[in-house]
């Protein structure tokens, strides 16, 4: 961006969804306006359950020489919560508890971070889980931080209570769009010091960061509901159709391969 200083925060958001889960947009899409912004960084790919896509985009970024950062992650479905893993090469499997998926993240050389928590919801950690965690003998199964601006229904539901519980255990603090359409991506983010991923793990494990961002409206949130809704319909008619056809294809995720089966990153 013009007039930027060589020394100004590194900007990152880290929990982005696309065609390859519940996204509205595709990896290229999202790609192309992140880098048309100019904005982030960094930014992680994060679907759900699957790592396909975040690896087609840092593999697309590094083919076009983008200037943002991907970051493979994947947003876990625990026993206990959503859980991001960041830095990852392999997929976590869902459905495990929360300590297991933890420390699968670790065994990785992952980051752990519970997304939106606190609300009552299956979908979210709760306090006395993580309290336990923390406190645990064996720091592998310790998340790293906690999503502590999420700027979604269920994140402004959990806000006050997440930055309070951050505080208390000294924390880092994360912010993420948690974006399911290319608008949203940036409407939270973290900074810290440093551009780099090096950086940013650095930055959470000295405590360094901080989250930004403004909750979404209830009327766009509808919209991106609606966006799912046609974006599901034309995944079943694309499945039912390479089904019929017998030819290898099925929807689309989103990436140069994304309709092969299986889904595949094909350089460009």
């Amino acid at each position: 961006m013009s007039g930027e200083t060589a020394d100004r925060l590194g900007r990152a958001d880290l929990h982005v969804h696309t065609w390859a889960s519940d996204g509205t947009d595709s990896v290229v899409d999202v790609l192309e306006h992140v880098e048309a912004e100019g904005f982030l960084d960094l930014i992680g790919i994060t679907d759900h359950e699957r790592i396909d896509a975040a690896l087609a985009g840092r593999a697309l970024a590094g083919d076009r020489g983008l200037r943002v950062t991907v970051v493979v992650g994947e947003e876990i479905t625990t026993r206990g919560g959503h859980l991001l893993g960041l830095f990852l090469e392999q997929r976590v499997p869902p459905w495990k508890s929360l300590e297991w998926s933890i420390e699968a993240i670790h065994d990785q050389g992952g980051i752990a971070i519970p997304t939106h928590p606190f609300v009552p919801l299956h979908l979210c950690a709760q306090s006395w889980s993580l309290r336990r965690l923390l406190l645990s003998d064996n720091p592998a199964v310790r998340p790293d931080t906690i999503e502590t601006f999420n700027p979604t229904a269920l994140g402004k539901w959990g806000h006050a209570r997440s930055q309070r519980f951050a505080r208390e255990y000294g924390l880092a603090f994360v912010g993420n769009s948690d974006a399911h359409i290319k608008t949203a991506v940036a409407s939270a983010w973290t900074t810290f010091p440093g551009r780099t991923p090096d950086d940013f793990r650095a930055a959470i494990a000295a405590r360094t960061t901080q989250d930004h961002g403004a909750f979404h409206g209830s009327i766009g949130q509808v919209g991106v509901y609606t966006r799912q809704l046609r974006k599901y319909a034309r995944d079943f008619r694309a499945e039912t159709g390479g089904r019929i056809r017998r030819d290898g294809t099925g929807r689309d995720h989103g990436y140069p391969g994304g309709t092969q089966r299986p889904p595949r990153y094909r350089a460009e």
